[in-house]
């Protein structure tokens, strides 16, 4: 430490003074004192540690300087963690962006039960305590056929759920071909592990009969499970147990069956061009017990976790006491509901539904709007960029469909002496933050899934647009 720095030191206000300076009644005004204590003598101690280490200077001491460095902390801290991006990627259902996007019934939905006290466990009838789900079961009954629906806060809780209601201590039998593993590595065998379940793999990992199940079944057997395994295919010589072949084998034996689909369809997404996906009234009419699917997939509602099936089974996961547990709020249950009417009441469902509409998008709109927005995104960036017009494919993401690609239109962005990461690095600091993919070192961004021209036309705020 030099001999000037005790007196630097000495210089540094007091966190008193800076409380009582003009320039702080702002921020008291809008903030609680506790918090503009904090952060002012936060500063005043980096301050100090900086004199210490021979980094500090004088005109860095005055109060007015402190304080702006206050105010540029506070600013940064208020700052929400979770903001608006746009989804430019290719694929529709992007788990780390949020999967699906709300209809905005569904968010006028949430908006209207928010801000006031709302009948979520109140019978206004009998002025007695109701049930949350009541609603959704209505509405999962009509469209789907079941006796019987319930609701939680993800599929994974709703197979936790089973699993734990069906089978606890006791074994489940699933083939080892649909043990799979879902987002950020949970896998099945974990999730049955943590339910209190034991498991009991079957066939292998390609192959699976009818009789792997009738050979493992005794009388510690208390479920048949078969898990849509929506995020990958087995291809070439394989062979699975059909929800039918289960169902017998579930009945001649008295065992229940419970099917996890996974993303789970309410419609035939064949009616549009798209590939089949498994319909959840049809696993119902084959006769599962109990099947589970979600709300923020293929559906295209909030982030739950559906459950239907037989009046029995529904009514014994309702009485567990895991249900509490793993239960919605209000905001995700008017969501949900206002979400079902739609598939309900709605003459257009692929365009009521925003994650239908992306799925279903003419690829010559999709072709006409780039065409459009082209010249605009040209002249934002300037010359040093090249922007061409090219086809390629979409996903659908989340693991629905995995092997299906949807033919869409992308603008390739390129220039003479950036990287496609640099560039990419460059749309994620516009506000909003714009998401493409890298593809064989070249910045694209996929059109499908916007529809407004502003939304990949960037705002930069920490640099100029054109270079």
């Amino acid at each position: 430490m030099t001999e000037a720095v005790p007196n630097l030191l000495r210089e540094l206000p007091s966190v008193d003074a800076l409380l009582k300076h003009p320039r702080c009644e702002t921020l008291l005004a809008r903030y609680n004192r506790e918090y503009v204590t904090g952060k002012c003598r936060e500063i005043v101690d980096e301050l100090r540690a900086e004199l210490r280490h021979g980094r500090g200077r004088t005109d860095e001491l005055k109060e007015e300087a402190i304080l702006a460095r206050v105010e540029n902390r506070i600013r940064a801290e208020s700052v929400p963690g979770h903001v608006r991006v746009v989804n430019a990627t290719g694929t529709i259902l992007h788990t780390n962006l949020g999967r699906a996007l709300l209809p905005q019934a569904a968010i006028d939905a949430m908006t209207a039960v928010a801000g006031s006290p709302v009948n979520l466990e109140y019978d206004l009838t009998t002025g007695k305590r109701g049930r949350r789900e009541e609603m959704i079961q209505r509405l999962l009954v009509e469209l789907t056929g079941a006796e019987a629906a319930t609701v939680v806060n993800n599929n994974a809780a709703a197979v936790l759920l089973g699993l734990n209601t069906f089978a606890q201590g006791k074994e489940v039998i699933v083939s080892r071909g649909e043990l799979i593993e879902i987002g950020g590595a949970f896998r099945i065998p974990e999730v049955m592990a943590k339910s209190g379940a034991i498991l009991k793999e079957v066939g292998s990992t390609n192959r699976t009969h009818p009789t792997d199940y009738e050979n493992a079944i005794h009388d510690q057997t208390a479920l048949l499970l078969k898990v849509h395994t929506s995020n990958y295919k087995v291809v070439g010589f394989t062979s699975e147990v059909t929800l039918d072949q289960l169902v017998a084998i579930g009945k001649k034996h008295n065992i229940p069956v419970m099917e996890d689909l996974g993303s789970g369809a309410l419609i035939d997404l064949t009616r549009y061009g798209l590939p089949k996906e498994p319909i959840v009234s049809e696993r119902i009419r084959a006769g599962a017990d109990v099947v589970t699917f979600s709300g923020d997939k293929i559906l295209g509602g909030p982030q739950a976790g559906l459950m239907v099936g037989s009046r029995e089974w529904i009514g014994r996961i309702n009485k567990n006491h895991l249900q509490r547990a793993l239960r919605c709020g209000k905001l995700t249950l008017a969501a949900l509901e206002a979400t079902l009417r739609l598939y309900c009441q709605s003459p257009n469902i692929t365009q009521a539904i925003p994650t239908l509409r992306a799925f279903t998008r003419p690829l010559d709109e999709i072709r006409e709007f780039g065409e459009r927005v082209l010249p605009k995104l040209q002249a934002t960036l300037g010359d040093g960029f090249r922007l061409m017009l090219e086809d390629s494919t979409s996903q659908i993401g989340s693991g629905a469909l995995p092997t299906e690609e949807l033919p869409t239109v992308v603008i390739a962005v390129e220039h003479k002496s950036r990287s496609a990461i640099r560039i990419a690095e460059k749309f994620r600091s516009a506000n909003p933050p714009i998401i493409g993919r890298i593809k064989e070192d070249r910045f694209l961004l996929d059109l499908r899934t916007i529809f407004d021209p502003g939304d990949v036309i960037p705002n930069f705020t920490h640099e100029g647009a054109k270079e």
